[in-house]
């Protein structure tokens, strides 16, 4: 399974990840530099996995950070113990500030897998990591940063000035607006279908855990 966050939008085929090695949690690894992370020990000392070796990881008795990965977009086969457990660890978790992502992490932390930038280009990297992206080779990009929603773009907060930026949102909108892209069959009995897929009794009625949003 490839899972996209509803801010993804992809640009490249992507089809190979479906054959990658079963077993292992497949993702991108996060940006530790923007002020979102401000509560955390890397942002305050500076370090990024990113680029660890231009501010070290501090010698003593607390050991670095395990990777972390973005939860956005990621690779994995699914099953019904895998769920199960998922919801039997969620249930005795504290919430944690990135909700999923962090929970996520913390579940898949011994099998993940890092897989390059180009399949899921957190907009952050642009301007805090600009020397480890080619960006005509990216493949999914991920609209997370402040102001960069393409659906709601004024260009006013910071670093939404950019050209790379403005491109991006541009190559959003030309998808958007691209009628031959439109899907032509029955959308509710679609959205039935997969309401169904996600519940044991095929009713589309399913339980969920309420959690603040990551975004």
């Amino acid at each position: 399974m490839v899972y996209l966050d509803a801010d993804i939008q992809v640009y490249d085929n992507i089809d190979h990840l479906f054959d990658l090695e079963a077993g292992s949690f497949y993702a991108v690894k996060d940006c530790f530099c923007e002020k979102t992370w401000s509560h955390t020990t890397q942002y305050k000392i500076g370090y990024c996995q990113q680029c660890p070796d231009k501010v070290a990881w501090p010698e003593g008795d607390v050991p670095p950070p395990p990777l972390y990965f973005n939860a956005g977009m990621f690779v994995h086969e699914p099953s019904l113990a895998t769920a199960k457990a998922l919801l039997d660890k969620l249930v005795v978790t504290d919430p944690t500030p990135f909700a999923e992502q962090d929970f996520l992490n913390m579940f898949f932390g011994d099998v993940y897998k890092p897989i390059p930038n180009v399949y899921n280009l957190v907009l952050a990297m642009l301007w805090r990591h600009p020397e480890n992206v080619e960006l005509n080779k990216v493949k999914v990009v991920h609209y997370c940063a402040a102001g960069s929603k393409p659906w709601r773009f004024t260009g006013e907060e910071a670093n939404m000035d950019r050209d790379d930026i403005k491109m991006l949102v541009k190559k959003w909108s030309d998808i958007y607006n691209d009628e031959s892209l439109d899907y032509k069959g029955d959308a509710d009995k679609a959205s039935e279908s997969v309401g169904a897929a996600l519940t044991d009794d095929g009713s589309g009625s399913g339980n969920y855990f309420k959690a603040p949003s990551a975004a």
